[in-house]
């Protein structure tokens, strides 16, 4: 057995309950500021329910109906599938901007504007988070046409992360890949309107090439991402109301989706953030990081800050992570929330923020 690794410096998933972007670096860099190698603009305004924002993007596109159905409404927004309405070929389907770089260019003013007044610490970069193309063609796209309707998106998404490149500077920019409806394909569950079927892969959610065909696809958008840039991934079991879309039987689809991303992509990842059930203190959640397969210069970020049981329950989780990590031979890995925190209590940012310093503290 390989010595224990250190547990060292964090990551924040993307969103964050603040009101501005400003707001969002100013807090962030006052409570962690030294633990982070990179901040995200806490995915304010529109961004704020994640993905659901992108209904409009698709209602702009010209040969895409919605269902004539009641409106199914969440959080505000319809989220009534649209189809292919035959009055433009699927190959002809364009997407005009989906806000993602335009809010990238925005928030980074203000990063830039607080990094030189050493509000935020030299050398910090500015994180940008975006979804795979796979979670706004499920949420938005009846089944029967989303294979058709991928490719517009992916490459309109694919054209965002080339705006972004062109605005901010490689040496600025760390893009994570969000990857959380992937899971629900995995899990065989359903996301509302039935089980998922992979439209994009041979055999069911138990196939060995699902997972191979759900990386190629967040692979083909993090290709876009520069060289000199970071790139990182998020894997996640879904957030709504603090609760995962199922409970994952152990991390097992976790790692081997984080080892068929390093495999299929010629670029360095430069991190991976996992997540941990609160629940999970046992060893049997954390054997399969065992077979982690990532190089060196890939830093794991377990989720396993919880706001419930504080520096107590993080340790707890710690250790059986060590002794797994351990014996992949990972020295170093660092901590987080099991996802964003931005639709949880504003006035508990401060505190949850100051909590991931503790554990880092406590954990030696």
């Amino acid at each position: 057995m390989s010595e224990l690794p250190r547990v060292a410096g964090a990551h924040l998933v993307g969103s964050i309950n603040q009101p501005t972007a400003e707001a969002t670096f100013r807090v962030v860099a006052d409570e962690l500021g030294g633990e982070l190698a990179r901040i995200p603009d806490g995915e304010v305004g529109e961004r704020f329910h994640w993905i659901l924002f992108q209904g409009a993007a698709f209602d702009a596109v010209d040969g895409l109906n919605r269902l004539p159905i009641d409106p199914i409404i969440v959080a505000g927004f319809d989220l009534r599938p649209l189809v292919l309405d035959g009055s433009v070929d699927a190959s002809d389907l364009v997407f005009g901007s989906l806000g993602y770089a335009d809010a990238a260019a925005a928030s980074y003013a203000d990063f830039t504007r607080l990094r030189d007044a050493g509000a935020i610490p030299a050398g910090t970069r500015f994180q940008v988070c975006l979804p795979s193309p796979l979670a706004p063609i499920t949420t938005y796209v009846a089944p029967v046409d989303r294979a058709a309707v991928y490719p517009a998106y992916a490459a309109a998404l694919a054209a965002e992360v080339d705006r972004i490149a062109a605005a901010i500077p490689a040496g600025d920019l760390a893009v994570q890949i969000d990857m959380a409806t992937e899971f629900a394909y995995l899990e065989g569950v359903s996301l509302g309107g039935g089980p998922l079927e992979a439209f994009f892969a041979e055999g069911g959610a138990d196939a060995p090439e699902l997972v191979e065909a759900i990386a190629a696809l967040a692979a083909e958008l993090a290709t876009r991402v520069p060289a000199g840039a970071q790139l990182g991934f998020h894997l996640c079991y879904g957030d709504v109301a603090e609760k995962h879309f199922v409970e994952p039987t152990d991390a097992g689809k976790l790692v081997a989706v984080a080892n068929a991303l390093a495999a299929q992509l010629d670029r360095p990842i430069d991190w991976v953030h996992l997540p941990v059930p609160i629940e999970r203190t046992d060893a049997a959640y954390f054997a399969p990081l065992a077979g982690w397969a990532l190089p060196a210069e890939t830093t794991p970020f377990l989720g396993l800050v919880h706001h419930e049981d504080g520096v107590d329950g993080a340790l707890a989780r710690i250790a059986p992570a060590r002794e797994a990590f351990a014996a992949a031979g990972i020295d170093t890995f660092g901590v987080g929330t099991e996802c964003g925190f931005g639709r949880g209590p504003a006035d508990r940012t401060a505190s949850l923020l100051a909590l991931h310093r503790e554990v880092i503290a406590a954990a030696g």
